[in-house]
């Protein structure tokens, strides 16, 4: 079983992540500012505090750990603005990885980052860069700058996210010609990532989930 560090684990894909990966077994550290006053508790289970931005904090948080899953967000009010938590926690992340020896990544994104943008629909792609422009525009930079380093990513690019419970059957798109948007669970997400903790079938690839 691995030690796994899941940073974003409060919330989100990043707290059914840290749920999942202990149901399998999994030693978690869970790595969130506000990680100190999570709920979740079980064998396995470490609440770090700490910032993602705070290169201190992440290179402490890296200490003894296999895998990394990277499950940032943003507030949706704050969308409309400038995003820079991506790319500047990945700035932060990456060559503390380097330096600890800690190689492999699962970094969450979304549909629309990167060379999936081209597969979004004609009707969709006016309001998605109207409401989630500026943050998939920093998600680019997050994924280049992983593609970049050294490690081995595995970036988890999901569709429209709804709530709900894990069922396992939703469907892994690897190739360019097949991706699409779909609706996809935070626990099905979850469920994959925690299956690749383990495994190296999607190393180095960009996976679209949807249900």
């Amino acid at each position: 079983m691995a030690h796994v560090l899941v940073i974003g684990a409060s919330q989100g894909i990043g707290l059914e992540t840290v749920k999942a990966a202990l149901a399998a077994g999994h030693r978690v550290r869970a790595f969130a500012r506000s990680a100190a006053t999570m709920s979740l508790s079980g064998q396995g289970l470490e609440r770090f505090p700490g910032d993602a931005l705070n290169a201190a904090d992440i290179a402490s948080a890296l200490e003894g750990i296999d895998v990394v899953v990277q499950a940032l967000g943003v507030p949706a009010k704050n969308l409309l603005g400038p995003v820079t938590l991506f790319s500047a926690a990945t700035n932060v992340l990456v060559p503390a990885m380097e330096t600890a020896g800690v190689r492999r990544i699962l970094s969450v994104t979304g549909f629309g980052t990167g060379d999936s943008r081209d597969a979004i629909g004609l009707l969709q792609r006016i309001p998605f860069r109207l409401v989630f422009g500026r943050a998939y525009d920093d998600k680019d930079a997050q994924e280049m700058r992983i593609r970049r380093s050294g490690l081995d990513w595995t970036f988890v690019r999901p569709g429209v996210l709804t709530p709900g419970s894990a069922t396992g059957r939703y469907r892994i798109l690897t190739e360019p010609a097949s991706w699409r948007n779909g609706l996809i669970s935070r626990a099905d997400v979850a469920h994959f990532i925690a299956g690749e903790i383990d495994g190296r079938s999607y190393e180095r690839k960009a996976v679209v989930l949807i249900g």
